[in-house]
């Protein structure tokens, strides 16, 4: 009866309005992790991993910019040769729907990618359209779930559900550190509510004053299937325009 009456006590408190004020504010304090570096340049390297091990590579060049709206990206496929020129342009906007377009060189055409569509893999990874975009904490309602170990740190885990119809998924639970606010692990469930993958980020540090990670993995659980980031080269104000981040600035990505 008693340990009953504990566990009653526990969820009452767990989803009471403070507890939601709390993660609303970590995941604010996250947020703010995000942003303030006005623009970026860096080069990725993405590793597939198929279940049974084998690898395959791809060489891309990330530029972002931030323009007092939102986030604007433009990712660049170099290497292998079968997807070279390959871009995405990603317009993130905090207050609704966010904007992406694929060029495909081989037709010379830049595709929209549809608001159903975005749940659907980027290039073949494990990482969704959606999942390219950056995360800003108005797009997710929040509730607090616990504070755990994370390798050598503590964090706190909160779960977020996007406010976004289309989404892929249902819910997310976030790890993150208590000590830089840095997000380190993201378990997402899917539409059916089971677990479908799990993303963790590795090697931060910080680079003219910005945390970045070194390494991102994203595990599907279900289809086994991984995709690595290797982030490097990172460099910070270097003058970008909105002007890179138009549908004409994504035809002539090379």
């Amino acid at each position: 009866m008693r340990t009953a009456l504990i566990a009653s006590a526990l969820a009452f408190a767990l989803t009471s309005p403070c507890f939601a004020d709390q993660a609303d504010t970590i995941a604010q304090e996250a947020d703010k992790r995000l942003h303030g570096f006005g623009d970026s340049a860096a080069t990725l390297k993405m590793t597939l991993v198929n279940p049974s091990g084998q690898t395959a590579e791809r060489a891309l060049r990330v530029q972002n910019l931030e323009t007092g709206d939102g986030d604007r990206s433009l990712m660049i496929f170099d290497t292998p040769r079968d997807v070279a020129g390959t871009a995405l342009l990603t317009h993130t906007q905090p207050g609704s729907d966010d904007l992406q377009w694929l060029y495909l060189p081989a037709i010379s055409r830049v595709k929209q990618i549809a608001a159903g569509n975005k749940s659907g893999p980027f290039m073949g990874s494990e990482f969704a359209f959606e999942d390219i975009v950056t995360p800003y904490w108005q797009k997710f309602s929040y509730s607090f779930v616990r504070e755990e170990k994370c390798e050598a740190l503590t964090c706190f885990v909160i779960e977020r559900k996007p406010k976004d119809a289309n989404s892929g998924y249902t819910r997310q639970q976030v790890w993150i550190d208590k000590q830089d606010y840095l997000i380190r692990r993201i378990d997402f469930y899917d539409r059916r509510n089971t677990l479908l993958k799990t993303y963790t980020a590795t090697g931060f540090q910080k680079v003219q004053g910005y945390w970045r990670p070194a390494s991102m993995l994203m595990v599907n659980t279900q289809n086994c299937k991984q995709t690595r980031l290797d982030w490097s080269e990172f460099k910070f104000k270097t003058g970008l325009k909105k002007d890179d981040f138009t549908e004409n600035a994504l035809k002539r990505a090379r």
